[in-house]
């Protein structure tokens, strides 16, 4: 393998006979597997030999490798530091595949309390992976600036605890990020009084900030800000074909950033036109596949897309090592990347915009609150409700004159 990335002659030779050099050869067919460049596998092959080399100097043998030999090595070297330190672990992870180095040790323990609290709102609450993985951040960012890096007692929580914690936030979140993180500290105090981690219920202390249910009018762009966002996708790059199907995912089916990158092969139903999207609660609904959607999927799937990925996922990274894209943040990216692109700074920003425009176009056309929840996967009538505000036509005849002295106007 060495051979075909080194035309010199006796380099391949000379990168063998180093302490790592038994190894490198099947390290190269595994940056091959994980989908880097050619100049990459190079550039992460000469990298690793240095660390066996520097390794050898001061004694190290192959099989005491670990974490602490990479930084070690990374620090006494002037340049390319953050290169080396990406080469090493690299190296390192697959000697450890290979077992010539003890595998990594344990780290921290998982903390009991969020396991048990992922378990009950799996088991007991049903709530879909997104919810989770929210509520939990808030918990361990809630926990961490009460406790720091001491010891969490749960039984000392007061309600004082998360009015500050909460008054503290206030400050650089908006009133609706506040809101929802009372939302999920309410659930977790909630589990907690549950399994008598806490003498009170501290669910019921007054943590919702003062918003009001549907106060505000959604945020949308209007179809030719669409467009533009659209054509900041470049069909003759892969990087263009993969964000447009996204991005078109988003604005004509109405589908959630996580909905997008959970989105499996199987998922997409080419013969019966149909796409299946797994949604909140792990509801499986079926949507039609728009030409304009299918025809993004297809190209990028059929030109970009590698045959041979690890994984079932639609949407994949386009950097090394190949894998699935990052959860909602990876979307939440190439939204306000593109976003970017066109020149538009909406007040949101993120994958929910493109949602709510879905929606506002479609009241726009004549249709009904009902069609918009079926389209939508709402839950209840009632979540759909908020879109009404932006017919404004409607709305209009149903203004009465403001009234003026005298009966002007």
């Amino acid at each position: 393998m060495l051979e075909n990335l080194y035309t010199q002659p006796g380099a391949a030779q000379r990168l063998r006979s180093g302490p790592l050099g038994p190894w490198l050869d099947s390290f190269v067919e595994r940056l091959t597997e994980l989908g880097y460049t050619s100049w990459s596998r190079r550039s992460n092959v000469v990298l690793a030999a240095d660390l066996g080399r520097w390794m050898a100097n001061r004694d190290i043998s192959v099989g005491s490798l670990n974490e602490s030999v990479v930084e070690a090595c990374v620090k006494q070297r002037r340049t390319q530091r953050e290169r080396r330190r990406a080469a090493s672990s690299l190296v390192l992870a697959h000697l450890r595949a290979k077992g010539v180095t003890p595998p990594s040790p344990d780290g921290p323990a998982p903390v009991a309390h969020e396991q048990r609290y992922a378990a009950y709102m799996q088991k007991e609450r049903g709530a879909a992976a997104g919810t989770l993985e929210g509520y939990l951040a808030v918990v361990r960012d809630f926990l961490g600036r009460r406790f720091g890096s001491g010891e969490v007692e749960l039984a000392l929580l007061t309600a004082s605890d998360v009015g500050a914690y909460l008054v503290e936030r206030a400050h650089s979140l908006s009133p609706k990020t506040v809101a929802y993180r009372a939302g999920a500290l309410r659930s977790f105090f909630r589990f907690l009084f549950l399994q008598g981690e806490t003498a009170t219920n501290l669910s019921a202390a007054p943590l919702m900030s003062q918003t009001r249910h549907r106060a505000t009018v959604p945020r949308y762009l209007s179809p030719a800000q669409v467009e533009e966002l659209l054509d900041t996708c470049d069909p003759g790059t892969p990087t263009g074909r993969r964000d447009r199907a996204i991005l078109l995912l988003l604005v004509r089916l109405g589908l959630r950033a996580g909905e997008v990158a959970a989105l499996e092969l199987n998922d997409i139903r080419w013969r019966s036109g149909e796409i299946v999207v797994r949604g909140k609660g792990n509801v499986v609904n079926r949507l039609p596949l728009l030409s304009e959607v299918g025809e993004a999927l297809a190209a990028y799937i059929r030109q970009d897309r590698a045959s041979d990925a690890p994984t079932r996922r639609v949407f994949l990274r386009r950097l090394a090592p190949v894998r699935e894209l990052g959860g909602r943040g990876a979307i939440s990216s190439i939204v306000r990347a593109g976003l970017s692109r066109a020149g538009l700074h909406p007040p949101v920003r993120g994958p929910h915009l493109l949602r709510h425009t879905l929606a506002t176009q479609m009241i726009r056309a004549g249709a009904s609150m009902a069609e918009i929840a079926e389209v939508l996967r709402h839950a209840t009538p009632s979540s759909s409700a908020i879109y009404a505000k932006v017919d404004f036509e409607a709305l209009r005849a149903l203004a009465r004159p403001w009234p003026c002295v005298g009966g002007a106007r």
